[in-house]
């Protein structure tokens, strides 16, 4: 298997003659946390939803280049969008658990919907053994027939994260995952993401260089559509090579 989970290839994005990704070279190896940082509106969300060709749903977005997932091209004419979206799975900026569901539905709907189980027992322990890994079985094992309102907001993302996990993807599209939720439930989520790396690669979209430098391994700092510099966290924050990158992380640039 290619060494680079994710990588792209000139990869230009535009709405209209909007052009937000101006022709971006990335490499993303496998079984790290890889952070994509950079103020707000400078592209970060859109280049990610390109990794899954979730972008391709809003019709006024058109992608050029290459996106490889382990050296395959996703936006080759043979390759199906549902399948690429089966294996990079995404948890977005705001809690999104279906409230209509239990937990244990919010869990296992993907695996029902693609009939990735044979029988209720293998059902019951995918559920488990997903809610296990986004660190939330303790929490919910005697409630999984209560609804996510009953949750808090860490808790919520973290069912989120469960439902992407249960799907069992190779890759993990984290966009912006604590903006929206409180102290302790953001601690837990950063937590997760050292367990997770051992099992997936995880790409996650920040506006804060704070928490880039606490839960990544290499960090690519996006402004204004283009890829400024790449590379290991300790160099990015400690011998930047580019100033724009250094006036971020030292916060002269918002």
């Amino acid at each position: 298997m290619n060494e680079y989970a994710i990588e792209t290839k000139n990869l230009k994005i535009s709405y209209g003659d909007n052009e937000v990704i101006k022709g971006v070279d990335l490499k993303v190896l496998k079984n790290v946390v890889f952070a994509l940082m950079g103020p707000s509106g400078c592209g970060k969300s859109t280049m990610l939803r390109a990794f899954n060709r979730l972008l391709e749903l809003n019709k006024d977005a058109v992608v050029e280049g290459e996106v490889l997932l382990f050296g395959e091209n996703i936006y080759s004419p043979d390759i199906d969008p549902i399948e690429v979206r089966r294996d990079v799975g995404m948890v977005f900026q705001y809690p999104n658990p279906f409230p209509h569901l239990t937990i244990y539905d919010n869990v296992a709907i993907g695996l029902k919907l693609n009939k990735l189980a044979k029988n209720k027992r293998e059902l019951d322990e995918r559920v488990r053994w997903a809610l296990e890994k986004a660190a939330l079985w303790d929490e919910v094992k005697d409630r999984m027939g209560d609804y996510p309102s009953d949750l808090s907001g860490g808790q919520k993302q973290r069912l989120v994260v469960a439902r992407a996990l249960a799907m069992k993807p190779k890759v993990l599209l984290m966009d912006e995952p604590t903006a929206n939720i409180d102290p302790v439930g953001t601690k837990k989520i950063e937590e997760l993401l050292f367990e997770l790396k051992e099992d997936y690669t995880i790409i996650l979209v920040t506006h804060s260089p704070a928490q880039a430098a606490r839960v990544s391994d290499c960090v690519g700092f996006l402004y204004l559509g283009e890829l400024i510099e790449v590379g290991s966290t300790k160099d990015i924050f400690e011998k930047p090579k580019n100033e724009l990158t250094e006036q971020y992380v030292t916060g002269e640039l918002v």
